[in-house]
């Protein structure tokens, strides 16, 4: 269910490498360590049950956050017998980190900007003229090469933003390349990225610099 209203300035952030989650995409996170079970807690305290998931990456001052992450309202959790949860985000917007926010939660809290994301919090995005047929073609090959199986039928039903979106996320890309489909300002742009990766990983990579 998308959010009405003003998104809030500070929001909890999970930072987890090669974590995707994108605007009306689903995410699973199984929550364990304490500083995240009081997060989880304190973000079902709130109206709008956010969390950003936001990649870390080596910086010159050491680990730091992208500055772009994408904010997903819990919509789904259950619990263990050993107080362990298995939550389910659904993608709301993407943001920019301002920054981060000093404070007692054992968890991190970061300021951030919805500027320039609007489009995440309207209605699912299609791309005129997407050739499906060449799409799955593609995605086809890379299934055979990285021996991965899905359900074709669903695939060549599914809407475009849920076809590349989905993908995008399950697809075994390094982290930076996760960031950059994340980044894409648009469906269009993603779909473009996403299929170079795929082409990138036909062509049997290189030992070039990894895509910005």
């Amino acid at each position: 269910m998308p959010l009405t209203g003003d998104l809030p300035d500070t929001i909890p952030v999970f930072p987890l490498t090669g974590a995707l989650l994108l605007p009306r995409a689903r995410l699973p996170l199984h929550i364990f360590e304490p500083r995240y079970l009081a997060m989880l807690d304190d973000a079902l305290k709130t109206p709008e049950r956010l969390i950003g998931m936001v990649q870390p990456h080596d910086g010159p001052k050491g680990t730091e956050l992208h500055r772009i992450g994408c904010a997903g309202r819990v919509t789904g959790f259950s619990e263990t017998e050993d107080g362990r949860y298995m939550i389910t985000l659904s993608g709301i917007s993407r943001f920019r980190v301002r920054e981060e926010v000093e404070g007692f939660a054992p968890y991190m809290r970061c300021v951030v900007d919805w500027t320039g994301f609007e489009r995440d919090r309207r209605g699912a995005e299609a791309e005129e003229g997407f050739d499906r047929g060449a799409f799955l073609g593609l995605l086809g090959r890379y299934f055979e090469a990285e021996e991965l199986r899905t359900d074709w039928d669903s695939l060549k039903e599914a809407e475009e933003e849920l076809l590349v979106n989905s993908l995008s996320m399950l697809c075994p890309f390094e982290p930076e390349e996760k960031q950059a489909l994340l980044e894409a300002p648009s469906l269009a742009t993603r779909r473009e990225t996403l299929e170079a990766l795929i082409e990138f990983t036909l062509a049997g990579g290189s030992d070039e610099e990894p895509m910005q």
